[in-house]
C-alpha cells in the first residue's frame, strides 16, 4: 500500500500527465446537475470562492501539507509570520457580502398533486382519494366539508410540533427536498492548515506536531493480527469537555491568526454532524453557541449515553488498536505485541477554509500521515468496520461511507484506509480508497451527493449565524422527531471561550 507514487490533490487538479485521462473520467465536470460536491469549483484555484462546477465531482484536498509549524520565538519572526498570513488570506474582502446571504435556497420546492384513486369516486372524494395526503406532503386544496378546523388541532404529544421548551427560540424545519438542494452549488475552498497541536500521555499540549504519526506502508502484511491485543492495558479517552475548545483557542492565539473577519471556529466534530443530517435523520446530537465580537463559537457537547457493555468497548478498542497497527511505533520493537495504547494521545490540525459565504477556523484531529516522492505531506484517515456481506454493504455505503467522506473532505484528507475486521475482531483485510472517488462510487447508486450535504450546511450555517444574537448563548440541538434543528437559550458560556476572550 504504497502512496508515495500517487498525486494527492483530491480537488481534481492531477499532474499534467494525468489530465487527459481524468477529462475521460469525466472528474472535471462542471455540469450544474451532476451529483457532486461543490468543492470542485476551488480545484481550478485555492482560493476562489465562487462555485461553478457541479456540486460533487471531488472529494476533498491534499493540503495538508504545511505540517505542524514550530512557535515563532523571536518577535520579528513573529511579525513576519503575521505579515505572510496576511498575505496569504484565502478569504479576500467580501465580507461585507455575507449579511446578505439568504438562508433559503432560490428555488422553489416542487409540489406535486396527491394521487387520486379512481376507486372510490362514488365517495365524492372523501375516501383515499384527492383529499388524501398521502406521503406527499400537504395537497393542493383546502379539506372539505363544511366543519371549521378545530382550534389548535394538531398540536399535542402526539404530533411533531408538540415539544415545547421554554428554552425555545427559533428553529429551522427540514422541509427542502434533496433535489431543490442538488441544484445549489456551494463552493468549499480548499482547506489550508494554518497551525497544529499535540496531546501527549499525561494530557500535557505543546504546540507543534510530535504526537503525528507516520503511516505503515506495509499494513496489509499484518492482515489476520487479533485486534484485542492489549485491551486490557487501554486507557481510553478522557471526555475533556469544554477543555478541549481551549486547547483550539490557545493554538489560535499562539499563531496570532486574526478573527475580524472568521464567522464560525469549531472542531469538525460539529460540522460532521451538520453536514450528515442531509441524510441521516435518526441520529440526535447537539452543540454549544456562543457569539462573540462577530464570530459564532461552535463547541463540541456529548450526549449521555447508556453505559457501554463488554462488546461496546472492546469495539472502540478495535478502532485504537488498528490506528496503533498502522502507524509506525518507535517504541515497538519487530515482532513485539500491541500494549499500553492511550487514546488520549493526539494531533490536532488547524485549518482555515470557507463553505460558501462561511469563513471557518476548524481543528481537525489526524491519525497519520505519509508524504510524496518529493516530500509533500498529506494526511490518511484509519477507519475500521464489520467485513462486508450481501446484507451490510448498502448500509455502509449510505451511512459509513457518508461519514467517512464528509469527515475527510473538510479537512482536505486525500486518502482513507479501511481495515475490515470479523465479528471476534480479526483483521481480515484492508482496504485503501481515495476521497475524491467515493461521491462517484455511490453516486451511480444513488444514494447520497455530496452537494447536497453542502447546500444543506450552507442553509444550516446562514440561519444559525443570522439568528443568534451578539454576547448570547445557546444550544443547537436535533432531537426526536428529527424533523427540524432547534435554538435553545443556554445560561452560561464555557470558560474556556470566555478566558479566550479576556486573553486576546
Amino acid at each position: 500500500m504504497d502512496f508515495s507514487e500517487h498525486y494527492v490533490d483530491v480537488f481534481g487538479e492531477e499532474p499534467e500527465r494525468d489530465q487527459d485521462r481524468d477529462d475521460q473520467d469525466g472528474t472535471h465536470s462542471s455540469s450544474p446537475s451532476s451529483s457532486s460536491s461543490a468543492s470542485s469549483s476551488s480545484s481550478s484555484s485555492g482560493s476562489s470562492s465562487n462555485g461553478s462546477d457541479a456540486a460533487d465531482t471531488s472529494s476533498g484536498s491534499g493540503s495538508a501539507s504545511s505540517g505542524g509549524e514550530e512557535e515563532e520565538e523571536n518577535g520579528e519572526e513573529v511579525e513576519q509570520s503575521n505579515r505572510d498570513f496576511e498575505d496569504k488570506d484565502l478569504f479576500g474582502s467580501d465580507n461585507e457580502d455575507y449579511c446578505k446571504t439568504l438562508a433559503t435556497s432560490p428555488f422553489q420546492i416542487p409540489v406535486l398533486p396527491a394521487i387520486r384513486n379512481a376507486n372510490n369516486q362514488t365517495r365524492g372524494g372523501f375516501g383515499r382519494g384527492r383529499w388524501n395526503q398521502n406521503d406527499r406532503g400537504a395537497g393542493l386544496l383546502p379539506r372539505p366539508g363544511p366543519y371549521p378546523q378545530r382550534p389548535n388541532f394538531g398540536y399535542g404529544n402526539r404530533f411533531s410540533n408538540g415539544r415545547h421548551d421554554e428554552r425555545f427560540v427559533s428553529e429551522m424545519k427540514l422541509s427542502k427536498s434533496e433535489e431543490t438542494l442538488s441544484r445549489k452549488c456551494i463552493a468549499f475552498q480548499e482547506p489550508c492548515e494554518i497551525g497544529c497541536y499535540s496531546r501527549i500521555e499525561g494530557g500535557e499540549v505543546y504546540f507543534d506536531d510530535r504526537s503525528l504519526r507516520l503511516f505503515k506502508r506495509l499494513i496489509t502484511e499484518d492482515v489476520g493480527a487479533d485486534l484485542n491485543e492489549g485491551f486490557d492495558t487501554f486507557i481510553a479517552k478522557k471526555d475533556l469537555g469544554s477543555e478541549g475548545f481551549g486547547d483550539l483557542l490557545a493554538c489560535i492565539r499562539g499563531r496570532n491568526i486574526p478573527l475580524q473577519n472568521i464567522h464560525f471556529v469549531t472542531f469538525r466534530n460539529n460540522l460532521n454532524k451538520i453536514l450528515a443530517t442531509a441524510y441521516i435523520r435518526h441520529e440526535p446530537w447537539e452543540m454549544g453557541v456562543h457569539k462573540r465580537n462577530g464570530v459564532v463559537y461552535l463547541d463540541v457537547h456529548k450526549l449521555p449515553e447508556r453505559p457501554p457493555s463488554e462488546l461496546d468497548r472492546r469495539r472502540s478498542y478495535w478502532g485504537y488498536c488498528f490506528e496503533n497497527l498502522a502507524t509506525e511505533d518507535p517504541n515497538r520493537a519487530d515482532g513485539e505485541g500491541i500494549h499500553h495504547i492511550d487514546a488520549n494521545v493526539e494531533y490536532c490540525s488547524l485549518i482555515k477554509t470557507k463553505l460558501g459565504p462561511h469563513r471557518i477556523l476548524m481543528g481537525a484531529e489526524m491519525d497519520c500521515c505519509d508524504s510524496t516522492d518529493d516530500g509533500k505531506r498529506f494526511y490518511v484517515e484509519l477507519k475500521t468496520s464489520r467485513e462486508l456481506d450481501y446484507h451490510t454493504e448498502e448500509k455502509f455505503e449510505r451511512e459509513k461511507l457518508l461519514k467517512f467522506w464528509i469527515q475527510s473532505f473538510l479537512a482536505g484528507v486525500p486518502y482513507i484506509v479501511i481495515g475490515f475486521r470479523d465479528d471476534s475482531g480479526r483483521l481480515v483485510r484492508t482496504e485503501r480508497l481515495r476521497t475524491k472517488d467515493i461521491t462517484q462510487r455511490v453516486k451511480m447508486k444513488n444514494y447520497w451527493q455530496g452537494g447536497v450535504c453542502l447546500a444543506f450546511a450552507d442553509e444550516v450555517l446562514c440561519w444559525l449565524y443570522g439568528t443568534v444574537k451578539e454576547n448570547e448563548d445557546y444550544i443547537l440541538q436535533f432531537a426526536p422527531p428529527f424533523t427540524r434543528l432547534e435554538l435553545l437559550q443556554a445560561q452560561s458560556c464555557p470558560n474556556a471561550i470566555t478566558s479566550h476572550l479576556e486573553l486576546l
